[in-house]
């Protein structure tokens, strides 16, 4: 239900016309409130708070769809940041709530949260400290933009002595967990969109008169393509299989280790078989696969997150096929 609904909201505020928009001029007001007035920021929310009481399996259906549309808003960052900050038991501020990958104070004092993801336009960050969560307020900030072309990614800069209070109950660790996870989610749902134009491309696409995809070499990458995209969107999906509203950190770096591998390769084949067509700003596959490299990256790439995954199996003393069954099925093992 929750995702046939936010499915027609994107269709309708998010057309490749309208993310183009939003990246040249920066407003995003409009469809973000029409995201806020249906109520999707408080999917995570109980019921007696006013939210719709998801678990996180309900969630991954609908991250993997924002992902699918390319929204150019933190959707996705501000849902979890909220359920962070109400388990923080702090109050939520209105607007855009995005999650810093990382926070370090300069010698001078000087608060930065480096390359966070839609750092251009969101009203609130959410970082991770040694203390606990820090919510700081980006009127405050100053924005550096990376300057890739459509990129909704900054560094933000809080002068000395500005106030930020932690907030206990919530750490550093769970915040990158839940950063990593969500964007595993999003490069899934966006890999399957680059991989349907990119067969449709295939199909359509007529060469010595019969459509490219008919030649078994293009069928082959194709295969493979589709073997990614599989591959990303199992593992994604692991990170999700849980009580509560926090993912765990270990399937959380399995999700993003294999989500992040896939999205270059997804990306490297999709324009691979679209040629020249492929690169244009007016056709719309570049406005998925910027954002597979660009989340990729967020919350750690696969060099970030796969030693953590290699330490856990090691320390484990088990085989590779217990390890796999002991994060995807921890149930079924026996005590």
């Amino acid at each position: 239900m929750f995702v046939e609904a936010i499915e027609a909201i994107l269709q309708d505020q998010f057309t490749p016309s309208a993310i183009r928009a939003i990246e040249n001029t920066g407003n995003a007001r409009p469809a973000w409130q029409a995201l806020a007035d249906a109520g999707f920021l408080e999917l995570l929310a109980t019921e007696q708070a006013g939210g719709a009481g998801l678990g996180l399996p309900d969630l991954f259906p609908i991250l993997t769809t924002i992902g699918r549309h390319a929204v150019p808003v933190p959707l996705a960052q501000s849902i979890a940041a909220r359920a962070l900050l109400a388990r923080a038991g702090a109050e939520v501020p209105t607007g855009m709530i995005t999650l810093a990958q990382s926070c370090r104070y300069d010698a001078d004092g000087t608060l930065v949260c480096a390359y966070t993801p839609f750092g251009t336009i969101a009203d609130h960050v959410l970082a991770g400290g040694p203390d606990g969560l820090l919510l700081l307020d980006c009127r405050h900030a100053q924005r550096e933009a990376t300057g890739v072309r459509g990129s909704q990614c900054a560094s933000l800069r809080w002068p000395p002595g500005h106030a930020a209070v932690p907030l206990p109950g919530v750490t550093s660790g769970e915040v990158q967990a839940w950063g990593a996870a969500l964007h595993a989610a999003l490069i899934a749902g966006a890999a399957a969109r680059v991989g349907d134009m990119t067969l449709r491309y295939c199909q359509d696409r007529s060469q010595f008169g019969k459509a490219i995809g008919k030649y078994q070499a293009i069928q082959h990458q194709l295969a493979v393509m589709a073997e990614h995209i599989a591959a990303a969107t199992v593992a994604a999906e692991l990170a999700f299989c849980a009580d509560g509203t926090q993912p765990a950190r270990l399937p959380a770096a399995i999700a993003k280790t294999r989500s992040s591998e896939a999205a270059q390769l997804v990306a490297a084949t999709a324009h691979a078989l679209h040629g020249a067509i492929g690169v244009t700003e007016e056709y719309d596959l570049q406005l998925f696969t910027r954002r597979l490299h660009e989340w990729r990256g967020a919350h750690g790439s696969e060099a970030c997150w796969a030693p953590a995954v290699g330490d856990a199996w090691l320390a484990g003393e088990m085989s590779i096929v217990e390890f796999v069954r002991s994060v995807a099925l921890p149930a079924a093992l026996p005590n």
